[in-house]
């Protein structure tokens, strides 16, 4: 993969964060990435999320926090959006 690609994806998660939940830092954009891609497992494959879960309880409950976190983020943002 290229170091452009890789740049350009960069940037739409940079954006997708912001839009998200109002923040881009590079800790932000990694729990973003963590909870987009972990979602998007759990919906496709299931019996993998699962098997997860119960492999690494300790990871399963770190996720379910930055789950959180991007859902208080994002309703934070949102009625910020409101407000405004």
């Amino acid at each position: 993969m290229d170091q452009k690609l890789k740049d350009q994806f960069d940037g739409l998660v940079e954006k997708y964060s912001e839009l998200l939940v109002g923040d881009s830092s590079d800790e932000v954009k990694e729990k973003v990435k963590m909870w987009a891609l972990y979602t998007h497992i759990s919906k496709s494959m299931p019996p993998l999320a699962k098997h997860w879960n119960a492999t690494y309880p300790d990871a399963k409950d770190n996720l379910k926090a930055i789950i959180n976190d991007i859902k208080v983020l994002n309703e934070k943002h949102r009625e910020s959006k409101n407000q405004g």
